[in-house]
């Protein structure tokens, strides 16, 4: 395996409609989702998109911690993997969510996301996967989605005030003081 350079917010690749994955068990495409693993744990996220890495497919590779998962009927611990996903807001339920992206190193942002969606894709086997994701496995769903059709956080965001560097986010940004930006 080997560790894959990310792409840092200004590069094109970012900003790209990724394109469908043909043959899953293609030795590249297997390569790259081991790689994409090694890279995310290196990196300590807990998403990462192929277009992240330079490679404009859609793929993405997450892990969910267990501290973190919801009562989503998938609890499992470890690395998932999601092959040409759809991504369905059940409902029209957001909440704002602090968000962070590897490539935007150092920076987070109050996001608008739903609260819940429903998934499906195809694993690293080509077996279909689906499931309803809440919470933070909804929101991380919905951050590495929307790498695939090239659009990173700061795009979703009402204001701009609403982001910070992660010392001073922690520190000045709470979901209250997010809330009232929102007004």
């Amino acid at each position: 395996m080997t560790l894959l350079k990310i792409a840092k917010m200004g590069h094109p690749v970012l900003l790209e409609k990724a394109a469908p994955v043909g043959n899953i068990d293609d030795p590249a495409i297997q390569s790259l989702i081991d790689d994409m693993i090694e890279t995310m744990h290196d990196a300590a996220g807990v998403g990462l998109a192929a277009p992240q890495v330079y490679v404009s497919k859609r793929i993405f590779v997450y892990h969910v911690p267990k501290s973190r998962q919801q009562g989503t009927g998938d609890e499992e611990d470890g690395v998932r993997i999601l092959i040409n996903p759809v991504i369905i807001p059940e409902g029209d339920e957001q909440v704002l969510r602090p968000e962070g992206c590897l490539s935007i190193p150092g920076l987070r942002g109050w996001i608008p996301r739903y609260s819940q969606v429903r998934y499906e894709g195809f694993d690293r086997d080509g077996r279909v996967v689906s499931g309803i994701a809440r919470g933070f496995h909804a929101n991380v769903i919905q951050h590495e989605a929307d790498h695939l059709d090239g659009i990173l956080y700061p795009m979703r965001m009402k204001n701009l005030g609403m982001m910070g560097f992660e010392a001073e986010f922690s520190r000045y940004l709470t979901p209250e003081t997010a809330a009232e930006m929102m007004l």
